[in-house]
């Protein structure tokens, strides 16, 4: 009998120990529900430089475990929400903003898009352009004969 219950408190054990190890995880929330709100509104604002495509609240990097650790410490000092952004500028740079300023350092961020599909654009009418110049030519009597012979091969065969 005494068997059944240690096989039973082992499977209850193993069955249970995913979930100890997912709760190691959680984040003791001792913060009130303004610094809170505060604190995801920050999160939101600033980009994982791990993944670069989330913020640091949606990110599960190392790094964004630490960003967030700074917004909470500096949320708890007192400081408000424009020096946290100051300082986490100051720190990683225009980068670490979903919306960085517009100015001198950040223009090819800003125009960069509009630029690649200008370019694309152009490169697309030059090809088409091309291609509708090669169609309207035609080939001359010498040329279309030259062709020919190019094409057939030494054993009188033509090529395919």
């Amino acid at each position: 009998m005494s068997f059944r219950v240690t096989r039973v408190a082992f499977l209850a054990c193993a069955l249970l120990l995913p979930v100890a190890t997912h709760a190691a995880d959680a984040v003791p929330t001792d913060m009130d529900p303004v610094k809170a709100a505060r604190f995801v509104k920050l999160a939101e604002k600033l980009r994982c430089l791990v993944c670069q495509n989330q913020s640091i609240a949606d990110s599960n990097a190392e790094l964004a475990n630490d960003l967030r650790g700074q917004i909470r410490e500096q949320i708890a000092a007192g400081k408000s929400d424009d020096e946290i952004v100051t300082y986490m500028v100051n720190r990683y740079g225009d980068f670490v903003l979903y919306q960085p300023p517009f100015k001198a350092t950040t223009l090819l961020l800003w125009a960069g898009p509009a630029l690649l599909l200008v370019g694309g654009a152009l490169v697309l009418l030059r090809n088409l352009r091309r291609r509708q110049y090669a169609a309207d030519v035609a080939l001359s009597d010498e040329d279309r004969a030259r062709a020919e012979r190019l094409l057939v091969g030494a054993d009188g065969k033509e090529i395919k």
